[in-house]
Formats: C-alpha cells, structure tokens, sequence
C-alpha cells in the first residue's frame, strides 16, 4: 500500500504507470535495477544469516550463514555489519488462539502461507482482519467466490487512491525521466507529510473528512460508522489505500460484505460471533499480521557472549549501545519515504 515513486530507489525511476503496483511490477523493477546496476555478483540468493558473534581482537565479525541449497554453514569475516532485515519474522506469521479451530472442516490459511494452487472458486470466504492484507485481498478473490466476508474487531481508515499518478504521467512528458520521477517523488512524500501533520493537529476534522470520503465510496445508507469508523485517531495507525476503489466496488456491488464483531469461537462450519450470528465458511484466512522480530532472528555475540538487545540504547533508531561495527534499519512506520 506505498505508491513506488517513494517507495522505489531514488537512483531508478519508476516507469509504469501504476503507483500502486502488484508484486509481479515490483519483482520485474528489482530484477531490471540488479541488471541495470550489475549488482549479480554481488548477490547471494537463499542464505541464511544464523548468528554473528564480533571478535574484539581481531575487529571483525564472523558470521555464520546457512546455504538453503545444502543446508551447510560457513564463516563469513567482515569489518562492519549492516542489518536490513527489517522487523518482522517473515517465515511465521501471527496466528491469535482461535477457540474451537481444531473442529473446523474447512480450511484455515495465514496469507504468509498461502497454497499455491488455492481454489476458492464458487466458495465461501471469511477474511478476519482489516489491514493492507486483508483490504488487498478482499477485491482480488470477489469475482471467484460465492461469498467473501472481511471479519473485523475494530474498523480501519481506507482511503481511495487512485492507481495511476496524473502529475507523473505529464511530468514525463516534458521531462528527463529522472528529473520527473525525482519531482513526484518529493510531491508524493509532501503531500503525504503534510496530510499526516494535518491529522496530527486536526485529529476531530480529520476524522470527519476521511469518514466523509469513505461514505462517498459507498451505497447510500451503508453503516459506515460502525464498519469504518476506528475509536483511534487517523495516523495513530497506519491508513490503507485501495486502488481504484476496488474495495468499495466489491461491496458497492454486493460480492463482499463486512462484519464488526467479536469471534466467540470457531465452528465445524465457519466462525461463531458474540453477538450470536454464525459466518459460515469454506475458507477463514487469518489476516492476523506477523510476529515482531529484530535482525532478522540473528543471533548476535559479542567476544563470544550473547547480546541482550533490550539492554541496548539503540543510537537513532540504527545503531546499538556497547556493540561495535553494526548498523540496521527496520523499516518504517508510516510512510516509504
């Protein structure tokens, strides 16, 4: 849900006309930037960082890598390590205790898990969560199914974006492609920022406006209020963008619906909520999100003894406290840029 004029490289402009692109685009951009760049060599595909221990004697880290290939380890030295693993844990994701899932005879999928060859064609679908996933997920399966239903416990902020930048498009029409790319980048960031600062000192009118916009989107008379309506203030989370509308296309046409409630337990036949209604399902993805986790899941030592990050002071958000020679980034919290 970032748009790739500030999410992309600032050295590579980004040429399509979506903004908001697909994973297909992305992978084709990174893979164009590799060969553009000759950055191949460079790279080392399925290895896996176990551990890094830093070695006072000799000012170097010896890190432990595992090759996903054969499954053997060796050593790698180096003088300085940089950690961009991010800060979630991306071979799990977070699966919340449903009760009674066990008895369920249908199938329950994490998108971090997603079958490659799911075939929910003709069925019914419960969608629990409200985030990018499950906001993304939602209009690309409504064609396909019998029923989609998008099961939340507290509504989120969805803003329209529109899938293709204007401004962009006739920037590269009379300019450099860099020099165009380079301007909506700082036009998109800017934007974002003050929209973000607005929100911030505005809290009750920013409300108002983005339940005003989304009740726009959406039938006359849709409870808007109880289904996207958050008790949080814009940007104490992070807002969704849909492109196109096509959330609100998917429920304007009445191919996807949504339910606040709270899940009581899991039934034999879909999902049982405390306000006694029943959602019956052939397919629950549990759109829960990812379990927290720093560096990657590396193990960090220092001369031999492990690194306990929570009595580290992390030195503007990229350096650790008595650790020597290791940098990293996790990411960001609200927008790419």
């Amino acid at each position: 849900d970032s748009d790739l004029f500030t999410f992309g490289f600032n050295f590579k402009p980004w040429t399509k006309a979506k903004s908001l692109a697909d994973a297909a685009d992305i992978l084709e951009y990174l893979r164009e930037a590799v060969a553009e760049y000759q950055l191949d060599p460079f790279i080392q595909y399925r290895q896996k960082v176990v551990s890094a221990n830093w070695q006072s004697d000799k000012g170097l880290w010896a890190v432990c890598v595992e090759d996903g290939h054969t499954a053997e380890t060796r050593t790698i030295k180096c003088r300085w390590l940089f950690s961009a693993g991010g800060y979630y844990r991306y071979d799990q994701g977070f699966s919340p205790r449903f009760e009674g899932a066990e008895h369920f005879k249908g199938q329950i999928i994490h998108p971090q898990h997603w079958p490659e060859r799911l075939d929910y064609r003709g069925k019914h679908v419960v969608v629990i969560g409200s985030g990018a996933t499950a906001v993304t997920l939602i209009p690309a399966m409504a064609d396909e199914v019998a029923s989609i239903t998008m099961l939340q416990r507290t509504p989120s902020y969805i803003v329209n974006q529109p899938a293709n930048d204007s401004v962009a498009a006739f920037l590269r029409k009379i300019l450099p492609a860099q020099t165009a790319y380079s301007l909506t980048r700082y036009k998109n960031a800017k934007i974002t920022l003050v929209f973000w600062r607005f929100c911030q000192r505005f809290p009750g009118l920013a409300r108002k406006l983005l339940i005003w916009l989304t009740r726009r989107e959406l039938p006359k008379g849709y409870p808007v209020d109880v289904h996207f309506n958050p008790p949080y203030k814009p940007w104490d989370q992070r807002l969704c963008s849909v492109p196109e509308r096509d959330l609100f296309k998917a429920i304007s046409a009445g191919k996807a619906s949504v339910v606040t409630d709270h899940i009581e337990r899991f039934t034999e036949s879909g999902v049982l909520l405390k306000s006694g209604t029943e959602l019956k399902a052939d397919i629950i993805i549990t759109a829960t999100g990812l379990n927290v986790q720093l560096f990657g899941g590396i193990a960090l030592h220092q001369d031999g003894e492990p690194v306990v990050l929570s009595q580290t002071l992390a030195y503007k958000g990229t350096m650790l406290s008595g650790v020597p020679n290791v940098a990293f980034a996790v990411g960001y919290t609200n927008s790419s840029w």
